[in-house]
């Protein structure tokens, strides 16, 4: 099994290089700026993302990020990193598995788990972990190496 290291470069992993059960990881600290820019990008302004005292009142007890803003690190994963460059994504399902707050580190990991080589097709666990290495987004991704 291959593991493609964490860096600041975005990587071209050839789709010949790439074998069932590489891995890579990208780390990411969710600050408030990350969540009010989402907000103000996609207009999802629900107050349990935006508003602390509303907030306080709901069942976490503080803000939480925004489901797709935690699920976009998988975009940078494959992007970036496994397989990097030149990469198509075809498809992603994802289940939220438990609520990401400000302040959190996600560690954001991609195993490949089937090639299907007559497109260059990648089949792709993808997990997301907080700092306790608790799941907290859990899914797979259908990516194609061009």
């Amino acid at each position: 099994m291959s593991f493609i290291e964490q860096s600041n470069q975005v990587c071209d992993v050839p789709y010949s290089q790439i074998q069932v059960g590489t891995k890579a990881i990208y780390t990411k600290t969710i600050t408030n700026d990350d969540v009010m820019e989402f907000a103000k990008v996609t207009g999802d302004v629900n107050p349990i993302h935006v508003d602390d005292e509303f907030a306080k009142t709901t069942m976490f007890k503080e803000r939480i990020a925004h489901g797709l803003l935690t699920a976009g690190f998988i975009s940078t994963l494959i992007g970036t990193k496994l397989p990097g460059k030149n990469t198509l994504y075809l498809s992603q399902d994802v289940k939220f598995k438990a609520p990401v707050k400000i302040g959190d580190t996600l560690t954001v990991v991609g195993e490949v788990i089937e090639k299907r080589d007559d497109k260059q097709i990648l089949k792709m666990n993808t997990h997301i972990y907080n700092q306790y290495e608790k799941m907290v987004l859990e899914g797979t991704a259908v990516v194609m190496k061009m």
